[in-house]
């Protein structure tokens, strides 16, 4: 029986990531792992926020940047407001879709895109 999924996003910097992800889109760091060294790259981590897990890796082979992971969230409006308040740039949206979801797109530093959707 499947559980759920994390995907695995490639970045190229694990201090820019989390400086990122947890700075600025409000996630909590829930672990990191490097190998022999106690900073820098290559590093593997986990971030979540309210249930939503991704695991970041700069470690060679884990992914290619340029990965998309659709979130669905409850309101796109006040995550655009939140996201802007700290100074994220928006790729995209908030915008109505023909599909029936209200989407807004961010792209992290490596070119990963992130998209928050709620339906309408």
């Amino acid at each position: 029986m499947f559980k759920h999924a994390i995907p695995v996003l490639q970045v190229s910097s694990a201090e820019e990531a989390q400086a990122f992800y947890c700075g600025r889109l409000g996630f909590s760091l829930d672990f990191e792992m490097r190998l022999g060294e106690p900073a820098g790259d290559p590093c593997y981590m986990g971030v979540t926020r309210d249930g939503a897990t991704l695991h970041l890796s700069s470690f060679s082979g884990d992914g290619v940047a340029g990965g998309v992971v659709n979130f669905r969230v409850d309101d796109v409006d006040a995550l655009h407001r939140e996201l802007l308040a700290k100074g994220v740039a928006i790729d995209s949206g908030p915008v109505d879709q023909t599909w029936g979801n209200r989407e807004l797109y961010v792209r992290d530093p490596d070119g990963n895109s992130l998209r928050f959707q709620a339906p309408l």
